[in-house]
Parts: C-alpha cells; sequence; structure tokens
C-alpha cells in the first residue's frame, strides 16, 4: 500500500472536510484515517490516504490539492509516507 500524509489548516469554514474529500474521491484515493479538530477559529486536519489507485502522477495530485487549499484559503500540503518517515525519524 502506497500511502500519503495530507495536512489541512486554516480558517474554519463549512465544508472543507467534504471539499478535500471529494478531491480525494475525484482521483481515487482512499482515505485510510482523518483526525481534525478547531482550535479557537482554525481548522486543522490530518488524514492517511491509500495512492495505490491514483489516476494520475503523484505530483499532479500534490499540486492540485494545494491549489484547492489556495481556492479555499486554506494550506493543503500532500507528502508521501516515505518522506513523511524520513522527515521524523530519530
Amino acid at each position: 500500500m502506497k500511502k500519503t500524509v495530507i495536512s489541512v489548516i486554516g480558517k474554519d469554514t463549512v465544508g472543507i472536510t467534504a471539499k478535500v474529500s471529494a478531491k480525494c474521491a475525484e482521483y481515487n484515493v482512499n482515505i485510510i484515517d482523518i483526525t481534525q479538530s478547531v482550535l479557537q477559529d482554525m481548522f486543522v486536519m490530518v488524514m492517511l490516504t491509500d495512492i495505490e489507485g491514483l489516476n494520475c502522477q503523484f505530483k499532479e495530485f500534490s499540486e492540485n490539492m494545494e491549489k484547492l487549499g489556495f481556492e479555499l484559503n486554506l494550506e493543503i500540503r500532500v507528502m508521501h509516507e516515505d518522506i513523511f518517515n524520513s522527515m521524523h525519524r530519530i
């Protein structure tokens, strides 16, 4: 299984989870686990996803998720699990 970590941060508004999830579905990305919280008026979400069935290049998916973030006034980052693990290894 190929996995990514997607982080979403920004001002809380209605529909963030739905819009990000819909974009994942558009690219055939399966959400394995999700956690979200609202800290005062800031929305924070982290998703673990399976990209085994990704229907485009990883770079295209990542760039389009960042573009969605720009459109929604959020910061959306997609990090491949290998890079995430390397960054957080002691």
